[in-house]
């Protein structure tokens, strides 16, 4: 019962036909920014044939080092937040918007486990950022159960759901 919430390939496909057929409709290329998810979204976007017509770029940063240079986090907030945090999340979207000349963007940095939480910040934790062009980046914090993969599926859904709406026309 506790993992009816943990969306199947047929869902994460749904998801994504969605956010293909809003961004092809608006004419917008996307573009995605992943930590814990490690390219998932993206490889869901791109299984879509015809995907070149409205994908423009996928990132996958996963060190801190990784997210200055490829997103233009700043490291300061690195080390005040951590990866894992709503400020962090907003630089990762608003740097892939910026630099990958999309129309809208996705980040997520969140902890999958098995290890790596904290009382703060548990395995499960994960902040998901959305940024259209011309508008403001903005985040929502998750907490999500079950294994690493049942996280990162969530993840997925979460972005991807979010998309649609950021997309909703």
């Amino acid at each position: 019962m506790e993992h009816a919430s943990i969306p199947t390939d047929a869902e994460l496909v749904a998801l994504a036909a969605e956010v293909a057929a809003a961004a092809q409709r608006q004419r917008v290329m996307v573009a995605t920014a992943e930590s814990c998810t490690g390219g998932w979204i993206a490889k869901t976007l791109t299984d879509l044939a015809g995907s070149s017509a409205w994908f423009e770029a996928g990132v996958v940063t996963y060190s801190y080092s990784a997210k200055e240079a490829l997103l233009g986090v700043n490291p300061r907030t690195l080390e005040s937040t951590g990866a894992v945090s709503e400020q962090t999340v907003l630089e990762m979207v608003s740097g892939a918007l910026a630099r990958y000349g999309a129309g809208i963007a996705v980040a997520v940095t969140g902890i999958a486990g098995p290890s790596g939480g904290t009382p703060d910040k548990p395995v499960g934790t994960v902040w998901i950022g959305w940024k259209r062009r011309g508008g403001y980046a903005h985040a929502r914090l998750y907490h999500f159960d079950g294994d690493r993969e049942a996280v990162r599926r969530q993840t997925v859904a979460a972005a991807l759901a979010g998309m649609s709406r950021e997309l909703g026309d």
